[in-house]
């Protein structure tokens, strides 16, 4: 039988526009930051829709008091995973450095890692480092969220700068954005899910896909 329902894609947003100001029972994220190890040339150029480079410490986010990173030890698979360079594990073992040997490899193309929360949980937030010791710009990334380890049924976007839908999974709206150590926070807007997968396919310095890890704030 096949399946009707449809994936559904929330607006695109500004972590600017989504931090939202101190309420009760919610307080500002904290998780911790790698040194910056900024090294090389940028690779940035013509890269179109691309969001204002952040200055600065990034502006507070709220959530609600009790969230935590449930990402961290969790397990991860991946649309290769045997990948290039590193070990999936490394994803979410808490490693944020952007040193040589902190970041996993996948080759080009189409790829994806998931990361399995253990139960449902209300997720407010996904924070992902691709790579930061170049200025360098991931494209078509999309994070997606479900309680289908598949993603066939029941995906909800909170995430898609694939203007041109070279995914397959839609075409989005979110702005490109360069790397940095700060990582890149997506707003989940408390959506409920158990699996979480992000896609990318290449940068503007290779072909080659990286993770050095990901974080995913929520509540079980």
């Amino acid at each position: 039988m096949k399946n009707c329902l449809k994936n559904v894609v929330l607006p695109a947003t500004l972590i600017v526009a989504t931090t939202l100001p101190a309420q009760q029972n919610k307080v500002a994220l904290k998780t911790e930051l790698p040194p910056p190890v900024l090294t090389g040339t940028p690779r940035p150029n013509n890269v179109s829709n691309l969001e204002p480079p952040l200055i600065g410490k990034r502006p507070d986010f709220y959530v609600p008091a009790g969230t935590v990173n449930l990402a961290r030890g969790q397990k991860v698979t991946a649309s290769d995973n045997n990948p290039d360079v590193g070990t999936l594990d490394m994803i979410t073992d808490g490693d944020k450095a952007g040193d040589e040997g902190s970041w996993v490899e996948f080759g080009p193309g189409k790829q994806w890692v998931e990361i399995d929360l253990g139960k449902r949980a209300n997720i407010y937030a996904v924070i992902v480092w691709h790579f930061h010791s170049q200025a360098r710009v991931y494209r078509d990334v999309v994070v997606q969220i479900s309680d289908d380890a598949t993603f066939r049924t029941g995906t909800i976007t909170i995430f898609n700068n694939d203007f041109h839908n070279e995914l397959g999974l839609g075409a989005g709206k979110d702005w490109n954005y360069i790397e940095t150590y700060q990582g890149k926070l997506i707003n989940a807007n408390g959506v409920k899910g158990r699996y979480v997968r992000l896609y990318s396919r290449g940068n503007t310095a290779n072909k080659s896909n990286h993770y050095i890890e990901v974080e995913v704030w929520g509540k079980t």
